[in-house]
């Protein structure tokens, strides 16, 4: 039919895809084996590509005779009997020029880190590939592999356990790579109610409430956590170099301010999540080792956390306990997003596309704001500007604050009691968070679901995005760092904004960049940056920024945010002349026109009469000209 067709290829693979059921590695039994399987995992291991026999020509030592060809199979070699010719039985010796072999390469594969259940450990099987299949797949690429499940005799079983045991491997037929988060496969009534949620104009605050609910507090981190699960989008400009999209946090802070419950919290709502501590993970255990196996006794490459979390989030804990020589290993997959090896004659990049989210404590335990931010962790200069957003957790005595905090983790307690698992929801008394008041939240399984549709199908153009207003703040803020001998500002800071203004408009399913999610990813980016600084220089800051940071979507949330520091000034001032608790709090309204006009804001009715001005107990009294506010929580 094609009679030149031997002069590309002598032969012909027949290739099987799309098998209707999927099966687990932690799910293979013996009633799988000699069955066509298709099964998923994370690529862990590979071996380097081997030549294996295919068809083996022997020679006859006495009479030249060549016997053959014989058939090998991957597990055992056929050797010949007698000679035909001269009826001898041996010496045989393996013809090489008429000997066919074919590519040879075996890898592991493991359960994806988001399939495994709390408390097992992820389960690993050998997949054998040959021919054109080999190296189709490198260490931390998730893949597909359709093939047969078959076993074979290993004798080290044996001695191990004490009895026959059969080692079992897949003969791979075809492998396909996940290049889309399908962790998760969205149906069309999961779809509409995606869609329906994205036309809500609140979805950026309800997205940021819905973020660990059982956490109070700490709004700033909440949103930060968002944008890195949302992420931005990567570029490759001139096919040269890679410009990475997701973006990176570090969390710091004073003890038992719930950072490693944040972090514990991402890996359960990220559609592909690694988790490691420090201490527990050495360089290779993080990025990528060359081990000798001790079967075949060669050098085979294993992934790391960082390769393993690839399109996904690698969360490390305790980041601050690993030694020099760990960070540094990591500067290139933080940057890069990928991950070089040169040992033991392997010389490779593997790839590492995940944003990092760590944890760190501050030097001596608790932060120190006479201090910068280097100054109080014990990481270098370059690895802090890795980091998109620093985010610094302190603990303060405030006893407003703290007793609402008691109140929330008490009615946390009560409503999560075992005990009160099978009782109606409406029965227990709803734990609400006075910052995120009047803000509805949104199922956790929806919002996973939420994440994994914006990921895949909202790709963030930048052609109406501001880019006077960026480069401006860049330069102010290039000028001022200087002048305050603070954090040097590096064309990084730029790159964040971008990132961040990326991922706000794949919260809203934009595709194109607004001007709000440039406000919001400047508003993330400063405030960031003015809290690492001294305590000195951070007022200072504040005051030249003002702008920036007090941007809101609308004139009531602007008005919202002047009227809470006007009320916070106020709490100060009573707090210092009495020493009981305050339950109101009054400000004169002229107070608030006084803000409002410099910020080009004129009339305040529409605001007095807003919801979000009655849901935080404002009360405008129109005869005494003032502003109320009820502070204490009813009991």
């Amino acid at each position: 039919m094609f009679p030149q067709y031997e002069r590309i290829t002598s032969e012909i693979h027949v290739r099987i895809t799309d098998l209707p059921l999927m099966e687990n590695i932690r799910s293979l039994r013996q009633l799988h084996l000699n069955q066509l399987i298709r099964t998923s995992g994370v690529v862990t291991c590979t071996t380097g590509v081997l030549p294996q026999l295919s068809l083996v020509k022997y020679d006859c030592i006495k009479c030249n005779y060549v016997l053959g060809p014989f058939v090998q199979t991957y597990d055992n070699e056929v050797k010949p009997g007698t000679c035909p010719e001269c009826q001898s039985n041996g010496p045989f010796q393996i013809n090489m020029e008429q000997t066919i072999y074919k590519n040879y390469q075996r890898i592991t594969i493991q359960e994806s880190p988001g399939k495994v259940d709390a408390g097992r450990l992820p389960r690993s099987k050998d997949a054998i590939l040959i021919g054109d299949l080999c190296d189709s797949c490198k260490p931390g690429d998730e893949i597909e592999v359709t093939g047969t499940y078959s076993n074979s005799y290993d004798g080290s079983l044996n001695t191990a356990n004490g009895f026959p045991v059969f080692a079992t491997v897949i003969l791979a037929n075809h492998v396909a790579k996940k290049d889309k988060i399908v962790s998760q496969n969205l149906t069309d009534e999961d779809i509409k109610a995606i869609i329906a949620l994205s036309k809500d104009e609140r979805i950026g605050e309800r997205i940021v409430a819905s973020i660990a609910p059982s956490i109070y507090g700490h709004a700033e981190i909440k949103r930060a956590i968002a944008l890195s699960l949302f992420g931005g989008e990567s570029k490759n400009p001139g096919q040269k170099h890679r410009v990475r999209g997701d973006i990176n946090i570090l969390i710091c802070g004073d003890p038992g301010t719930a950072k490693s419950q944040f972090l514990k919290y991402t890996e359960k709502i990220a559609p592909r999540a690694v988790y490691t501590t420090g201490q527990g993970a050495s360089a290779v255990g993080l990025t990528a080792y060359v081990q000798r196996s001790p079967v075949t006794k060669e050098w085979t490459l294993e992934a790391g956390a960082l390769v393993l979390a690839d399109k996904g989030v690698c969360i490390i804990d305790e980041f601050d306990k690993m030694n020099d020589q760990d960070r540094t290993s990591i500067h290139e997959a933080m940057e890069q997003q990928s991950i070089s090896i040169s040992k033991a004659g392997i010389v490779t990049s593997l790839q590492a596309r995940c944003a990092v989210i760590a944890a760190a404590n501050p030097i001596g335990g608790r932060y120190d704001p006479s201090m910068t931010f280097s100054e109080n962790v014990d990481l270098t200069e370059p690895i802090l500007s890795r980091f998109d957003v620093l985010c610094i957790v302190r603990d303060q005595v405030d006893p407003v604050q703290d007793k609402q905090l008691a109140k929330f983790v008490i009615q946390s307690h009560v409503n999560h009691h075992p005990a009160n698992e099978n009782l109606d929801k409406g029965t227990l008394p709803e734990m609400e968070d006075p910052l995120m008041s009047g803000i509805e939240k949104i199922p956790q399984d929806l919002l996973r679901k939420y994440i994994i549709y914006s990921r895949e199908k909202v790709h963030p153009k930048l052609h109406q995005m501001d880019q006077d207003k960026v480069a401006k703040l860049y330069s102010e803020l290039r000028r001022e760092s200087m002048a305050t001998g603070s954090v040097p500002v590096t064309v990084r800071h730029i790159e964040s904004m971008i990132r961040m203004a990326e991922a706000n408009a794949r919260i809203h399913l934009r595709d194109y960049v607004h001007e709000d999610d440039v406000n919001m990813a400047i508003r993330v980016m400063l405030e960031s940056f003015i809290d690492t600084q001294k305590f000195s220089v951070m007022k200072i800051m504040k005051k030249t920024f003002s702008r920036y940071l007090t941007y809101k979507r609308d004139n009531n949330e602007l008005l919202l945010y002047v009227l809470k520091q006007l009320i916070q000034e106020q709490i100060a001032y009573l707090r210092s002349r009495f020493t009981t608790d305050i339950e109101n709090v009054e400000i004169p309204e002229k107070e608030l026109q006084e803000k409002a006009r410099q910020i080009n804001i004129h009339n305040l009715m529409p605001f007095y009469g807003s919801d979000l001005f009655n849901a935080h107990n404002f009360i405008h009294d129109k005869k005494r000209k003032i502003i109320q506010q009820r502070i204490s929580i009813p009991s």
